[in-house]
This record gives C-alpha cells, structure tokens and sequence, in this order.
C-alpha cells in the first residue's frame, strides 16, 4: 500500500479517527508535511486545524537522521541512542539545534503573523505528521502541546515503523497509525506524490 500524495493519506487516516470527533478535538499539524494530512482529518471530524512548531536536529552530515528535535517554548528532545550509535553528544549538534530553533521563530511570524498558539487547556489535541520515522519530532510536539494543557494527547500518522509507534503509545493517550511496514525504508516511499509543501500552502490551510 502506498499513499497516491498528503491528501489520500489524510482521508485514510481519517477514516481511523472518527470515534474522537464527539470529543470536538484541536488538530495540529507538523509543518510542513503534516499540515495537509491535518487539514483532511480536521474536515472529516468538524474540528478546529492549527499548526504545533517543531523541528528536527539532524545528525551531523546526514540531516534527514534526527538525533533529537525542539520545539517551541524551549522544548528540547535528545535522541540518546542515536547519538550513542552515532559516537556523538548533544554538544556536537548545539549549533544545529540554535538554528533549528531560529527557524521556529520564523514560522511563528510566517504562518502564526506573530500570534500566540491555540489555546488548548484541557481539549483533546490530535497531533499529525505525513509519517514517522525515528519518531523525535512527534516526542517533542507531545511535550509541547502537555506544557500548554492539553487534556487527552492523540498521535495520528499515516505511516510509521512498529517499534516507533509502541514507544510513542508509552507517551500519550492513543497513536493511530494505519500503515506500520516491516521494511520502513523512509516516509516518503509510502508516497507516490511526495513534494515539498511550503509556507504559502500552510498559511493557506490554516486560512480556510
């Protein structure tokens, strides 16, 4: 099974998730890819779509491998196995994450006008990503959105390996995941149609 492109996937993923629409959920999307899986799954539920702000810190040479991620409010996450595996410590990737975090200031001014977040003190948040590969930026959004009161914590994803989405059900309330092969190989494999979405396409969702 592949995804046709982030539409099809979120139609699919949210044909798991319509037990959650009485509970009249927030969706947050990981921007950027995660925003119009959000989006389908926001239209099917009758629900709120926002954008939560995280960021990957990638490995040293390869940027795609996370070794942790930050988030807003100063959210840190570390990788320690990978860093382990990767004979690294936190130090070595300290520039990358400050500008990782810099690159978090400028989406708050780019696709947030400067705003504040959603509120959401004791609402039922559904995080979304396209798909899940080490499973780090996910972490640090569940840490960002607990800081900021979130009642029942949902992680939704299209695509993820196994052993990711048992480790990210020890975090939340519930991880629904339709597609967990045994050979991940990459997020995008699962998509036919997997191209870049950026800042204009986000401001034009949340604009809806």
């Amino acid at each position: 099974m592949r995804f046709a492109d982030r539409v099809e996937a979120g139609r699919v993923l949210a044909g798991s998730l319509t037990h959650l629409s009485e509970e009249k959920p927030i969706v947050l999307g990981l921007p950027r890819g995660g925003v119009p899986v959000a989006a389908e799954v926001a239209a099917r539920l009758g629900a709120e779509v926002d954008v939560v702000l995280v960021r990957k810190v990638g490995a040293p040479g390869h940027p795609e491998l996370a070794v942790g991620a930050v988030g807003e409010g100063d959210v840190t996450i570390r990788s320690e196995r990978v860093l382990r595996e990767l004979d690294l410590t936190w130090a070595d990737v300290a520039h990358t994450a400050a500008k990782e975090r810099a690159e978090i200031l400028r989406r708050v001014e780019s696709l947030r006008g400067g705003g504040p977040p959603p509120d959401l003190i004791g609402r039922t948040v559904i995080l979304v990503d396209d798909g899940v590969a080490t499973g780090a930026t996910l972490v640090a959004a569940v840490r960002v959105v607990r800081r900021m009161g979130a009642g029942r914590v949902v992680v939704a994803a299209p695509v993820a390996p196994a052993d990711v989405v048992a480790d990210l059900r020890l975090i939340v309330d519930e991880v629904v995941c339709p597609l967990t092969p045994r050979r991940f190989y990459a997020v995008g494999y699962w998509y036919e149609n997997f191209t870049q979405v950026d800042d204009a396409e986000v401001r034009a969702i949340l604009g809806r």
